[in-house]
């Protein structure tokens, strides 16, 4: 199996790209997200991720450690290849997709080429419990807590605001002022959050 490549990077004008190490071209798959931090023609150092199925291996290249961990466990979900993964990759950041999975915003995962609905529903679904996903990832946004979370996010969409970025918003103001906070202390530092 292939865990990493370092190579000269040919872009290209397709969806994957080839990582020229000593002479061998190496064809990787990788998101929007990856490929605008790769430069035409310079050397760099992708983590790759290889499938192997019957008739084919595919390796999917990574900038970062997040961004091929999302992949794992986006791909663990029923219906969601590697395709699909990378463009959920490329349409979200590793801390959006975090947040909206936390959020249980389907709207944000549904911004994704080929994530309609349902497929958005079975991802929040699965992945939101998700014992394996990493713990520093599941301490960002913190879950509802003391101080009104579940009633702090409800009144942040009530306003108009996205779940994900409600969610968030609500996330960094319990940061910020703690989990014991008033609630309207929490729904102002949140407001505050939102309009920065």
């Amino acid at each position: 199996m292939i865990g990493r490549l370092t190579g000269t990077v040919d872009l290209g004008d397709g969806e994957a790209l080839v990582v020229d190490v000593a002479g061998v071209g190496y064809v990787v798959h990788a998101s929007g997200r990856t490929a605008g931090r790769l430069e035409n023609g310079r050397d760099a150092t992708l983590l790759v991720e290889t499938r192997v199925r019957e008739d084919s291996i595919t390796l999917y290249g990574f900038a970062d450690a997040a961004e091929r961990d999302w992949f794992r466990h986006l791909t663990g979900v029923q219906g969601v290849g590697g395709r699909v993964a990378l463009a959920l990759l490329s349409a979200l950041a590793p801390d959006e997709l975090l947040t909206a999975v936390l959020a249980e915003d389907r709207k944000a995962l549904t911004r994704a080429e080929g994530v309609g609905p349902r497929l958005a529903a079975r991802i929040v679904s699965e992945l939101k419990g998700k014992a394996e996903m990493p713990a520093a990832a599941l301490a960002a946004p913190g879950a509802a807590g003391a101080g009104g979370g579940d009633e702090l996010l409800s009144a942040l969409v009530n306003l108009g605001y996205g779940r994900s970025e409600a969610h968030a918003a609500a996330a960094a103001a319990r940061r910020s002022l703690g989990e014991t906070a008033a609630f309207d202390d929490l729904v102002r530092a949140s407001l505050r959050e939102l309009v920065r």
